[in-house]
C-alpha cells in the first residue's frame, strides 16, 4: 500500500488507518536517535586541555627505566625551577677529619679504643672531637656492598652481575718503586715481595704500580693478575751510565761534600786517588790532579742531582693522579733511597702536596735488614790507594746510612711510617699498603678557622698512661682565599666530589636508574628524594624560598671519573604547595649517557638559606 510521501499526507492516512501502533513508532526512533549521539559523544575527542607539565622530575618506576611521574597542576615554574648550571659548590671547610692508627709495643693494633680515649690538639689548642667512628676493612667492604645493595629496588641489576657482588673502591694504593736508584738485586727481592702482599687486600682496594722512571704505570685496578705481570716490568733503570769507576773515582756522597759543602778533606781524598790512577802517585802533578778531582766531582753532582730530581718529578705526578681518586688514599714508596744535597726543599714540598690531598705515604727501604757496605760494589771494586781506603770506606757507609733520611722524613711528614731494617718487606708492604685491622676515624670542627691558607699542626695522644704509639696526620692547611672565582670553583668541587665521607646535614636519599638506548650505550638517572621538612626555607612575600645546588659525579669500577654536573634548583613555594610537598617530598633527576659497566655515583648537595650540606654514595651496573 502507498502511503505516500511525507509532503503529500501520507503520513496523515497511516496514521488515520493505524492509530495504535504509531506512539510505538514513534518512542523506538527516539531511542535509537538517543543511543546515536551517546556513540558519537563517546568518539569524538576530549575538548578539556591536558595538565600542566610537571615542575619537578620525580620518583621513576622501577623497571630500569627513568620516567618520572607529573607533580600537582598547581605547581608552576614560579615556585620551582631548575636548570644546570657551572660547579660553584663550596664544601664545608671547618671539618677536619683526622685517621687513627694505635699499636702496642709489639706493633699490634689496638682495636677496644672509644671517642673519651683520644685528645686532638690544634696548634697545641685541645679541640672537642665532634664525630668518632672506628673502621675496619671488613666495615669498610661491607658498607660499599650495603651502598650498592640499597639500589636494587632502583636499579635492576644493582646487586649482582653474573654471580659478582658490586663493591664499591673505597681505599687507593698506589705501588711506587724506585727504579732510578734500585740495584738488581733489591730490585728482584721486592718484586717477590709484593706479589705476596696482593693477598691482603680488600675487595674495596684499588692498587696502581708506578716507577720513578716513568717507564712502568699500571692503572688503578682489583685484578690482582694484571699487578702481579706489572711486576716483571720493575727493573733496574738507572739514568747514570755505568761502567768503570772514573779516574779519580768520587760518587755522590763526596762529591756533595766538595762542591756543595766545601770539605777540604774529600777534595784531598779525591786529588790523591787521582795522582794515583792518572799519574802513577807522582805528587808533583798535584795541582792538576786536584782540577780532575774538582771536575769529576762537579760532574757526579751534576749527574746525581738530576736523578734525584727526575725521581721527585715523577713522585709528584704521581701524587696528583693519586689526590684525583675518590676515597681513601695511600702511597707506599719502595726504594733504596737517594741523597737530597742542595735539593731537601723536593721532599718537603711533595710532603706538602700530600698532605694538602689527604694521602698518606708509607715507605719501604728496598735494602731490608742490611750492614753497611764497607767494600763498594763487587762487581765493580774501588780502586783505593792505601792512604785514601779509610777515608773512601766511612764515605760509603755514610752515604750508605744517609740515603734513608727522604724515606723518613717523607713518611713523617705525611703521618705514614717508615720501614726500614727487617727482612720480611712482604709484611711490611701489607702493613705499609693494606688496611689496617682497626682505624679510628676523628672529626673536629677548628674554632674561628682563618682562610689565609697556614699550616696548622695537628697532635693526637691518648688519655691513658699505656704505652701505645699513635699513628696520624701531623697537620692540615687552612683554605685559601683565591681571587679567581673560576679556580676557587675548581679547587673547591674537587674537595667535595673526590671524596666518600657521607654527610647527613640534608634530608637526602640517593637512588640510580637506567635505560638501555642501544648496545653500546645507556642512559643513566640518578634521582635525589628530598625530605621537604627537614629544609629550611625563607618566608618573604608568602612564599617559601630556597636553593639547592646539586653536584653528581660518575666513577668507575676502579674509581676513575667518568662524567657529572651540577643542577640548581630553586625554590619558591606557595604555602599550600609547600604543604604538598612536604607530605610526597620533592625528587630532582640528573640524567648522564653512559656505556654499560660498573659506577659508583658521588652525590653532593648544599642548600643555600641553611648553608647545610648533604652528601651520599651509591653504585649501580648496567649489564652489557
Amino acid at each position: 500500500m502507498n502511503l505516500g510521501a511525507p509532503g503529500d499526507g501520507g503520513f496523515r492516512r497511516a496514521r488515520m488507518l493505524y492509530p495504535r501502533s504509531f506512539p510505538v513508532f514513534r518512542r523506538i526512533t527516539r531511542v535509537v536517535l538517543f543511543f546515536c549521539l551517546l556513540i558519537f559523544a563517546k568518539c569524538s575527542p576530549a575538548q578539556t586541555p591536558p595538565p600542566a607539565a610537571p615542575a619537578q622530575d620525580a620518583a621513576a618506576k622501577t623497571d630500569g627505566a627513568a620516567k618520572p611521574e607529573q607533580a600537582p597542576a598547581s605547581i608552576d615554574k614560579q615556585e620551582i625551577a631548575s636548570h644546570d648550571a657551572p660547579t660553584t659548590f663550596k664544601v664545608r671547610v671547618n671539618l677536619v677529619l683526622v685517621r687513627v692508627v694505635v699499636r702496642d709495643a709489639q706493633g699490634k693494633v689496638v682495636s677496644n679504643l672509644r671517642k673519651e680515649d683520644f685528645q686532638l690538639f690544634d696548634s697545641r689548642k685541645l679541640q672537642t672531637i665532634s664525630s668518632f667512628n672506628v673502621e675496619s676493612p671488613e666495615t669498610r667492604t661491607a658498607s660499599a656492598v650495603a651502598s650498592s645493595n640499597a639500589q636494587a629496588g632502583y636499579s635492576s641489576s644493582a646487586d649482582t652481575l653474573a654471580g659478582k657482588v658490586t663493591v664499591l673502591p673505597q681505599r687507593f694504593v698506589s705501588m711506587v718503586f724506585d727504579d732510578i736508584h734500585l740495584s738488581m738485586e733489591d730490585s728482584t727481592f721486592v718484586r717477590d715481595s709484593a706479589t705476596r702482599f696482593f693477598g691482603a687486600l680488600a675487595p674495596s682496594d684499588r692498587v696502581s704500580i708506578n716507577t720513578t722512571s716513568g717507564q712502568l704505570t699500571q692503572e688503578f685496578t682489583d685484578d690482582h693478575e694484571a699487578l702481579k705481570k706489572a711486576l716483571f716490568g720493575i727493573v733496574p733503570r738507572p739514568m747514570a751510565t755505568g761502567g768503570s769507576p772514573g779516574c779519580p773515582d768520587v760518587n755522590y756522597y763526596e762529591a756533595d761534600l766538595i762542591v756543595n759543602k766545601s770539605d777540604a778533606q774529600a777534595l784531598s781524598v779525591a786529588t790523591e786517588d787521582a795522582v794515583q790512577c792518572a799519574f802513577n802517585g807522582d805528587e808533583r802533578f798535584v795541582i792538576q790532579a786536584q782540577s780532575m778531582a774538582t771536575a769529576a766531582a762537579n760532574l757526579a753532582l751534576n749527574s746525581g742531582d738530576a736523578e734525584t730530581q727526575y725521581a721527585y718529578r715523577h713522585l709528584d705526578e704521581i701524587v696528583r693522579r693519586l689526590a684525583s681518586m675518590p676515597g681513601q688514599r695511600v702511597l707506599v714508596f719502595v726504594s733504596p733511597g737517594f741523597l737530597q744535597t742542595t735539593i731537601q726543599s723536593e721532599a718537603s714540598e711533595l710532603a706538602d702536596r700530600a698532605t694538602h690531598s689527604n694521602i698518606v705515604i708509607n715507605t719501604i727501604d728496598a735494602r731490608a735488614l742490611y750492614a753497611p757496605d764497607v767494600t763498594g760494589d763487587i762487581a765493580n771494586p774501588p780502586r783505593d790507594s792505601f792512604r785514601t781506603a779509610g777515608l773512601k770506606t766511612s764515605y760509603r757507609v755514610a752515604a750508605q746510612t744517609a740515603q734513608e733520611d727522604v724515606l723518613a722524613q717523607l713518611a713523617d711528614g705525611t703521618g705514614g711510617r717508615f720501614f726500614h731494617n727487617r727482612n720480611d718487606v712482604d709484611e711490611a708492604m701489607r702493613e705499609a699498603g693494606a688496611a689496617p685491622a682497626v682505624s679510628y676515624l676523628l672529626g673536629f670542627s677548628p674554632q674561628n678557622l682563618k682562610i689565609d691558607g697556614r699550616y696548622h699542626a695537628l697532635k693526637v695522644s691518648l688519655t691513658s698512661k699505656q704505652k701505645f704509639s699513635v699513628q696520624a696526620r701531623h697537620g692540615y692547611y687552612a683554605p685559601r682565599s683565591i681571587s679567581d672565582p673560576a679556580e676557587a670553583t675548581n679547587a673547591e668541587i674537587r674537595e667535595a666530589l673526590f671524596s666518600q665521607e657521607e654527610i647527613h646535614d640534608l634530608p637526602v636519599e640517593l637512588q640510580t636508574q637506567f635505560f638501555r638506548k642501544d648496545e653500546a650505550g645507556a642512559r643513566l638517572a640518578v634521582l635525589s628524594r628530598f625530605d621537604v621538612k627537614g629544609i629550611h626555607f625563607r618566608k618573604t612575600e608568602g612564599r617559601n624560598n630556597n636553593q639547592l645546588t646539586i653536584v653528581t659525579g660518575i666513577f668507575d669500577e676502579n674509581g676513575n671519573y667518568i662524567t657529572g654536573g651540577q643542577k640548581t634548583v630553586e625554590m619558591k613555594l606557595l604555602d599550600a604547595t609547600y604543604e604538598k610537598l612536604s607530605h610526597s617530598g620533592l625528587t630532582v633527576k640528573s640524567s648522564f649517557d653512559v656505556k654499560p659497566g660498573t659506577y659508583m655515583v658521588r652525590l653532593v648537595v648544599r642548600d643555600a638559606e641553611g648553608s647545610q650540606m648533604a652528601a651520599r654514595n651509591g653504585a649501580v651496573v648496567i649489564p652489557y
